[in-house]
């Protein structure tokens, strides 16, 4: 009963516009107020100020920082040149140039939000110039943006291994299939609006530029050998590569000797803007981490559906269903840091990998972006085309079902995305 006041509370909290983080810390306070008096609020200052200052979590700042420098440097320029001889030939080049280029931002930034401010900004003005319309230009833009959550390095994936005390490197690998699959499903659907609708193709495909667009963004491939490689290879751990990210990105912007320091210094404001919001969220989920914890509602509710059920297909089937439920109505961060604690003693009662569950949990929250009426990187895209987010909503229902296809290809075939887990690590 406590517990379903203080949700109703939280919830109200939210409706009127309170923010998300200060609702909850308003509700782990009250629950600890109710529950063990006023002794328990002696120290919530220091939980909070621990709960956030994770050695994990500073990789958060470093990463985004690294997708600022990366766009501001001239970097993403010369991937989209490079992207475009590639395939820009095919009908509907442009598109694909678009999904091409977000899966190597995602590389780099780990932050839906900030690919698709950087190749939004670019990209969606050019493509409603070649005559692609701007509620199919918007949601290419925005399904493509929610590879940077699925791809490594990621950071709802940092954040789930901080709440879930697992691997946040074996979860960046899991990432890898995932992310390149749907990449290939979403240019696939591209292709069809592009045959449907007769999308321009670019310039013809040429050897000779090719090859220079190559060797002009020949530095910037070194950024994701740079860190993934040194992930995967055990030389550093997530968060030592994030600043490695930085330290390469700014490396390879001065080599192009071209970084606009006015658009560095707003994406930074931005990127800081950002992590504060995250940061504020973790801090404040330790004061309803630790309620949940003493009141023992995790394992209440582990016990209540394992009542249930025991079946681990019909298990992950609920959780599916109720992440995509709140997908729709908060920010990934906040999901992350609300409702994992709650759920991984039913995860591991029940004998779910918690590094699978963890990809899992990052899909669904990818197509939850996608999905009003929180949709942050949807509403970013929209604004951006300055379309419609119902219209834009319509053609991108389309590119949601790849999304969708995906989680329940690596939901109930864990072999997809585990494979590689288990070559490198177990």
């Amino acid at each position: 009963m406590l517990m379903a006041g203080i949700f109703i509370a939280m919830l109200m909290m939210i409706c009127i516009n309170i923010p998300i983080a200060v609702a909850l810390a308003m509700c782990g306070v009250l629950g600890l107020l109710v529950t063990e008096g006023t002794d328990s609020l002696v120290t919530i200052a220091l939980d909070m100020y621990d709960g956030s200052t994770k050695f994990s979590l500073i990789a958060i700042p470093m990463f985004v920082l690294a997708g600022a420098i990366m766009n501001a440097g001239g970097i993403t320029d010369r991937l989209i040149n490079f992207v475009s001889a590639i395939i820009g030939f095919i009908r509907g080049g442009l598109a694909m140039v678009n999904i091409g280029v977000s899966l190597f931002f995602a590389e780099i930034s780990g932050s839906a939000v900030a690919d698709v401010a950087a190749m939004g900004s670019i990209l969606i003005p050019q493509m409603k110039k070649r005559g692609y319309s701007k509620e199919f230009s918007a949601a290419v833009t925005s399904s493509s943006a929610s590879l940077a959550i699925i791809i490594p390095p990621s950071i709802p994936m940092i954040l789930y291994a901080a709440s879930a005390n697992t691997s946040v490197e074996q979860l960046f690998v899991a990432g890898v299939v995932p992310g390149l699959l749907g990449a290939g499903g979403l240019m696939t659907v591209a292709y069809l609006f592009a045959k449907r609708y007769n999308f321009p193709t670019e310039a013809a495909f040429q050897l000779s530029r090719l090859r220079e667009t190559f060797m002009d963004a020949l530095p910037a491939f070194t950024l994701p050998v740079i860190i993934l490689g040194g992930i995967f290879g055990g030389y550093v751990t997530a968060t030592e590569a994030a600043g490695l990210a930085v330290i390469a990105s700014l490396a390879v912007s001065a080599w192009y000797g071209n970084l606009d320091l006015g658009h560095l210094r707003r994406a930074m404001l931005d990127g800081g803007i950002q992590t504060a919001v995250v940061m504020l969220l973790v801090a404040a989920s330790v004061l309803m981490g630790g309620f949940l914890t003493r009141a023992q509602i995790p394992q209440q509710l582990a016990e209540g559906i394992l009542s249930i059920t025991t079946q681990q297909w019909a298990i992950l089937m609920i959780l599916n269903v109720f992440f995509l439920i709140i997908g729709f109505f908060l920010h990934s961060a906040a999901a992350i840091i609300l409702v994992i604690p709650i759920v991984i003693p039913l995860i591991t009662a029940a004998g779910i990998d918690p590094v699978h569950f963890g990809l899992v949990v990052t899909l669904n929250l990818a197509i939850g972006q996608q999905t009003p009426p929180v949709a942050s990187v949807l509403i970013t895209a929209c604004s951006v085309a300055r379309a419609n987010i119902w219209e834009v909503s319509k053609v991108n229902i389309w590119f949601v079902g790849v999304l969708l296809a995906v989680l329940m290809l690596c939901t109930y075939v864990p072999s997809v995305p585990m494979f590689l887990v288990e070559y490198f690590y177990r």
